[in-house]
């Protein structure tokens, strides 16, 4: 029998395989070196750039986006590239979260205040509502409605995959709804920067701006960091309290989803799903929000900011170009035009409804 200090084995052939960290390595290696191999193309353009224009209109963290696209849509990674592409896009990035927690300053929370963390509770219910009426108007059945409102409002693909159980989704209306999601993203974080000249926001605008509009947390990264360091800290702050917004979203449905099935459990039905905790409150978050607290109470050594900061970026933009390598254009062609025009229009409302929130609340 082994002990705690012997790798574990896979039996069954001549030479048994340690289940070890280097079986680990070997398994997520070829996925992390292409993910690095993007992320070293983005810095390349971005130094062709530099040179070619005396500045890098596109910086990596968006190139690596754009990299990673160009390669998947032409090239579909086999399955052995697949474990490392999803570590580089779920579990580095979420360290890149935590990591940026370290960097909000206590002067950016009070320019949050109150008043927006109520406005965005406010407008994510309100979005929901609206955007769900869209759906519906547009023809689309009642639960591809409500994960097209939730994937817009929330979190994208993260809160259509956590909802669909709840509401029991079609596989066909889940695969529809975050195929679409997955392109649009890009779309957004490439062309949300453009609204900063047009309409005139400042740093603070522009994060709640891209905080309540983009879907995932390392596209509010992608949208923000190449504008300013104020809108990358408050767009992140933003987007975690829209992604904390799910859990009572999904009690809420799931309360609703329940009484709706109650006759059907009278008669021997099983119940609907329970709600999975773990998943509305990530580990992530609440490791962002213990640095906040640390760096608020200046508990982070101000000398370990930089490497913490240079960190977090690099393993933001490897986080990009895995997220790039995710999506495939060709996509949306599966998504339907009545989809497309729903989550087209609902992400439009959420953009229109935020910048009223930012003028209410007087921010400059």
């Amino acid at each position: 029998m082994s002990t705690p200090l012997e790798p574990h084995v896979l039996t069954g052939s001549r030479h048994p395989v340690e289940f070890s960290t280097l079986a680990w390595v070997r398994i997520h290696a070829p996925g992390v070196v292409l993910c690095i191999a993007v992320t070293l193309a983005a810095f390349g353009l971005q130094l062709v750039e530099q040179r070619l224009f005396g500045r890098a209109w596109l910086e990596a963290l968006v190139l690596a986006i754009l990299v990673g696209t160009a390669v998947r849509s032409v090239w579909k990674p086999a399955p052995h590239w697949h474990a490392g592409i999803n570590f580089s896009a779920k579990t580095l990035l979420e360290i890149a979260v935590v990591l940026l927690g370290a960097s909000l300053s206590t002067q950016t929370l009070k320019a949050a205040g109150l008043g927006l963390l109520a406005g965005i509770v406010v407008v994510v219910g309100v979005v929901i509502v609206v955007s769900y009426g869209i759906g519906r108007l547009l023809g689309l059945h009642h639960r591809m409605a409500l994960l097209v409102a939730c994937g817009n409002s929330i979190c994208g693909n993260s809160a259509i995959a956590a909802v669909a159980p709840v509401i029991r989704a079609h596989g066909d209306d889940v695969a529809a709804s975050i195929a679409f999601t997955a392109v649009l993203g890009v779309i957004v974080v490439l062309g949300l920067p453009l609204l900063v000249p047009v309409l005139h926001l400042s740093n603070l605008q522009y994060g709640v701006l891209a905080g309540m509009t983009v879907y995932a947390v390392p596209q509010v990264l992608a949208a923000t960091v190449p504008v300013s360091a104020v809108s990358a800290n408050l767009g992140t702050l933003v987007k975690l309290v829209r992604v904390l917004m799910l859990g009572p979203v999904i009690l809420v449905l799931s309360i609703g989803s329940r009484r709706g099935a109650g006759a059907a459990a009278l008669h021997g039905v099983s119940k609907g799903p329970r709600l999975a905790w773990h998943k509305v409150l990530p580990w992530f978050i609440i490791g962002f929000l213990a640095l906040v607290a640390l760096r608020s109470a200046n508990l982070v050594p101000t000398e370990a900011l930089p490497p913490i900061n240079s960190t977090a970026n690099i393993l933001t933009i490897i986080s990009m170009a895995a997220l790039g390598l995710g999506v495939d254009v060709r996509m949306v062609a599966k998504a339907g035009p009545r989809v497309t025009l729903a989550v087209v229009l609902s992400i439009v409302a959420l953009a229109l409804i935020s910048l009223v929130l930012i003028h209410v609340l007087g921010m400059a």
